[in-house]
């Protein structure tokens, strides 16, 4: 399995490890992970400013990934919801395809509408599937409690990922996760935003969101929250002394990008999945694998 992988603008500058996990667990998988140099921000930030100038920087994206005849495989939640819902629109609407087809010939590139968009996990749980995930795993994390924050692009809109898993209960992450051997942690806020989507407007209510969160996951008795979105990283990961200083709390609780904890399981090295790279960095749980 081939697939085109789209980092987005955050993962290469702030979330490095995510990278190197999830390239080099994907390859254990049988999904080669391919490189495009060419590829550029999804869209996202000007969504809001200019939907026809979000729209071309999508589909030129998708354009590149279709030159090379391949599927898109994302690791930023934002950028799959930009892409998925840009590419199933020109997918469904010849007038759009026709009209945005005119702006890419500006460029010299050309798009027919038939790239399919699908964030890392969701290749992993659909496509690889939860059954050769556990005949991958190595060293069962049985000492390890996990919370997982789902986020808010990774399932919503619903109608653009298919319904695979429910929006509103969701699943897969905490499938995925004990699918490793790890105690699956639930707890009150699981569904609530991180607070990433205000930080630049109002950062005051976006870390107040984090802190709730942070809170709520360190009394449920978690190790380390589950991640699968760059920016949700900077909030619960980058931001997390920031929020605890200023409220007189130390939280020291680790956030690990899903590949991170499943290299754990197969048996990669924490070296090779970038752990000492992360935000807060996690010795405690090296220990226990020790």
């Amino acid at each position: 399995m081939k697939m085109a992988v789209f980092l987005g603008c955050t993962v290469p500058v702030r979330n490095l490890s995510y990278e190197l996990s999830a390239k080099r667990v994907a390859g254990e998988l049988g999904l080669e992970l391919v490189d495009i140099p060419e590829f550029s921000c999804c869209g996202y930030p000007v969504k809001s400013v200019h939907h026809e100038t979000a729209y071309l920087l999508a589909a030129r994206n998708l354009a590149l990934a279709e030159e090379k005849g391949l599927d898109i495989c994302t690791l930023c939640s934002a950028c799959t919801s930009v892409l998925t819902e840009v590419a199933r629109a020109l997918d469904t609407d010849e007038a759009l395809l026709d009209t945005v087809s005119k702006n890419l010939g500006m460029l010299g590139r050309r798009y027919s509408g038939k790239v399919k968009v699908k964030h890392f996990v969701r290749v992993l749980y659909e496509d690889i599937g939860l059954e050769t995930i556990q005949s991958a795993v190595k060293r069962p994390l049985d000492m390890f409690s996990i919370a997982s924050h789902y986020g808010c692009h990774y399932l919503k809109p619903s109608e653009i990922y298919d319904k695979f898993d429910h929006p509103e209960m969701p699943e897969s992450l905490d499938k995925l996760v004990a699918a490793t051997g790890a105690r699956v942690v639930k707890y009150r806020t699981q569904k609530d935003c991180c607070g990433g989507a205000i930080l630049g407007v109002n950062e005051e209510t976006a870390l107040s969101m984090a802190r709730a969160k942070l809170d709520d996951i360190s009394s449920s008795g978690a190790d380390a929250i589950n991640l699968i979105c760059p920016f949700c990283s900077v909030m619960y990961g980058a931001n997390q002394r920031k929020i605890g200083s200023s409220h007189g709390v130390k939280y020291n609780l680790p956030i690990l990008y899903y590949p991170q904890i499943l290299g754990l399981a197969m048996g990669i090295s924490h070296e090779e999945l970038g752990l000492m790279q992360n935000p807060i960095k996690p010795r405690a749980l090296l220990a226990k694998i020790s």
